[in-house]
């Protein structure tokens, strides 16, 4: 909803306005009050307490259905607003629907069962109400002493304020005094999968649903978790099970289906997998992430009714956020694929534009991060500790900038009957921001330093944790796996100190394709944020080469560079350069590699299961009269990229 001009004066303020509103229901004013909660919602949209009061207002007014549904959308918001589920008996009641009244009047009655200052900090922590929610919270525990349910509501406060670590910790003590606590082990699970530990969470997601072998949101959490780990077999089926009790329309189904489709995807059954993204779309036609995944299957076209769709969609001023930035991009590429070049770039810019405004990662922080790196990790802290590490030469590390052919490099790689590929592992970078510390606005270390205080028995320790924690991604036996998270790059100095014998690829890709790819491909929430702006994505690929030159100063040989021009020119050549400076003989399926059927997650997946080609080497040229201040911000990068 788009707020109307305000009058001079007028108040902005959250609470303010809600005051406002009430003060003018309270004088019976009610159309009045109605346009101050419009402009009160066009700034918060997702604020309960203006709905609940929107329903007051219509209540005023004698029009009951508009009243339930702001009422209704109220406590979806925020299910711990007793007035809300009040007033929903009574209107229910009055027009004899008996199901709804009987299921407000039990929410109500439970809600009137918990102390008053938990309702309060719960639908405080709806509304985004951080501290006064914790201030609440901890009062009560201050008063009355640790109980199961406070200190789970503490610990959804913390999660909430960004403290996993701490919220984690809330709910260990909490089962372990109260073990069967399903609701309490539930957020247990969901912190332990943010915090990327699908194996933990998947084991309590199998101690849930043990004992409700058939509940949905179990089922939901342990088909995450499975995805976590990189097993989506299963996931599959769940998906299925689930889609089986679902109507079929509305938000639930359309996320089981995008789920599903995901899934699919991955697995390489890519037309069950468009069926499903379509499927999900006729169940929400405005479904901006099941638009852009069908995008984002690099080898699937949109028809002319499909860009007629996603235009009038995109057009809509009632989107959140993420929808407009999901349907931008898959207009992108919808008239990229009709050439449409002009047009494309003004999608994918407008996509990036609003990503950005939602993002916090600033470029001279990441570059700071990465100086502070090349300070740290110097050739006398690898001199003295050449005996450090785990001895395994089991893991092979793939890294670079995202878009640069790694997922290429891995699937060859997998290939070989001695490699298994795996996922973009994140156990590298957990472990830099537990030894080194984690700027919140771009993830990476502050005080990489502190490698000067690992001992060798420490650093031993650290490797051999990577190869347990690990393990559970490795399903086929084989005697080495891939790792290709691309940020490692910033963590070589790391992976040499706790793996010494790991082999380590640097995929290289020109800047002026890498860089362009990287803006037109839209990453995950929280992911690669970087990507997002011309600027920020020309500075960390200059810091990238900075950061690889200062590794091949104090490691020297310790990184093979493969440059992806050079493989789609020799395939051959580079693919025995490879294997070599792995240690393995060569192989025939490697060269064969698109024929290799494995789980592949990152966006190339189509594209690496079809033979190598030269198509993309240039297609940043379609548009390169909009990527003129792409070129001036990198500068020599155009050049000594290939040093």
């Amino acid at each position: 909803m788009i707020a109307a001009a305000e009058p001079v004066g007028a108040p902005t303020d959250r609470d303010a306005l809600l005051r406002q509103a009430i003060d003018l229901r309270a004088a019976r004013r009610a159309p009045e009050a109605l346009a101050v909660l419009d402009r009160l919602q066009g700034l918060h949209p997702r604020f309960s307490r203006a709905l609940q009061e929107r329903g007051h207002c219509h209540v005023l007014l004698g029009d009951a259905p508009s009243a339930l549904k702001a009422l209704g959308e109220a406590v979806r918001l925020n299910p711990s607003l007793p007035a809300s589920w009040d007033m929903l008996e009574q209107l229910h009641r009055m027009r004899g629907e008996t199901g709804p009244a009987d299921g407000a009047a039990q929410r109500l009655a439970m809600l009137r069962r918990l102390p008053p200052e938990i309702v309060a900090a719960d639908s405080l922590l709806a509304d985004g109400d951080l501290a006064e929610a914790e201030t609440v919270i901890r009062d009560v525990l201050y008063r009355q002493g640790p109980s199961a349910g406070a200190l789970r509501l503490l610990a959804r406060i913390r999660q909430a304020c960004g403290d996993a670590e701490e919220a984690e910790t809330l709910l260990e003590g909490v089962l372990a005094s109260a073990p069967d606590y399903e609701a309490a082990r539930f957020d247990y699970a969901m912190i332990l999968l943010q915090r990327q530990k699908p194996q933990a969470a998947r084991r309590e997601a199998e101690r849930l649903l043990q004992r409700e072998p058939e509940r949905r949101e179990h089922l939901k959490l342990f088909a995450a978790a499975c995805v976590a780990l990189g097993d989506y077999e299963p996931v599959i089926e769940i998906y299925r099970r689930l889609l089986d009790g679902a109507p079929v329309v509305g938000a639930e189904t359309a996320e089981l289906r995008l789920w599903r489709a995901n899934a699919l995807k991955v697995t390489g059954r890519l037309e069950e997998a468009v069926a499903d993204y379509r499927a999900a779309l006729a169940a929400r036609p405005d479904y901006g992430v099941a638009w852009f995944s069908l995008a984002n299957l690099k080898l699937h076209s949109f028809s002319d009714a499909d860009v007629e769709r996603l235009q009038a969609a995109a057009a809509r001023t009632d989107l959140q956020d993420m929808d407009r930035v999901y349907l931008a991009f898959a207009l992108g590429k919808a008239l990229e694929d009709r050439a449409d070049y002009a047009g494309s770039w003004r999608w994918y810019a407008q996509g990036n534009e609003v990503r950005r405004s939602l993002g916090r990662y600033r470029p001279e922080v990441a570059e700071a991060c990465a100086a502070r790196t090349t300070q740290a990790f110097t050739a006398e802290v690898f001199n003295d500790r050449a005996d450090c590490g785990a001895p395994d030469a089991d893991p092979i590390f793939v890294l670079g900038l995202p878009r640069s052919g790694s997922t290429l490099i891995e699937q060859i790689l997998a290939s070989h009957s001695q490699v298994e590929g795996t996922q973009e592992l994140t156990e590298i970078g957990r472990y830099a921001g537990e030894l080194f510390g984690r700027d919140p606005d771009c993830g990476l270390p502050v005080r990489p330093a502190a490698v000067l205080q690992m001992s060798a028995a420490e650093a031993r320790a650290l490797g051999e944790r990577f190869l347990a924690e690990t393990r559970t991604y490795r399903r086929e036996g084989r005697p080495f796996f891939i790792d290709k998270m691309p940020n490692n790059f910033r963590h070589i100095g790391l992976i040499h100190l706790i793996l010494p014998k790991a082999k380590i690829i640097d995929v290289r890709r020109e800047p002026m394709a890498c860089c362009f790819s990287n803006l037109k491909q839209l990453f995950g929430t929280t992911n690669q944020e970087f990507t997002n702006d011309i600027d920020a994505i020309a500075r960390y690929y200059r810091s990238y080469l900075d950061l690889m030159r200062h590794w091949d100063e104090v490691l020297p040989g310790r990184v093979l560079r493969v440059q992806y021009e050079d493989l789609v020119e020799d395939l051959e050549g580079g693919v025995r350069r490879m294997l070599e400076h792995c240690g393995l003989a060569f192989e025939p399926a490697c060269l064969d590699f698109h024929q290799t059927r494995r789980s592949v997650r990152t966006p190339s997946s189509e594209q690496v299961r079809r033979p190598i080609s030269r198509d993309g080497l240039a297609q940043w040229r379609n548009y390169e009269p909009w990527l003129a201040p792409l070129q001036a911000a990198l500068g020599d990068a155009l050049i000594r990229y290939r040093d």
